[in-house]
């Protein structure tokens, strides 16, 4: 569900919270800070953001609809 520290550290190549969050603010991640001043990031919002998987709502692109065309 949620990304462990190292993870985090991979990703940021930071290992500090506070330079953590920059570096997910600066990626465009959204991300919530615990009690603890630890970060908080769902691994589906990384996925997402980079792309390697859908969301249960995604739906395929619509076919084209030629018969509108004049």
């Amino acid at each position: 569900m949620f990304l462990t520290d190292q993870e985090l550290i991979e990703l940021t190549h930071r290992s500090r919270r506070d330079a953590q969050a920059r570096a997910l603010r600066h990626m465009g991640i959204d991300f919530k800070t615990r009690p603890d001043g630890s970060v908080a990031v769902l691994r589906a919002v990384v996925e997402k953001a980079f792309g390697l998987k859908a969301g249960p709502k995604a739906k395929p692109p619509a076919e084209p609809r030629f018969d509108l065309v004049r």
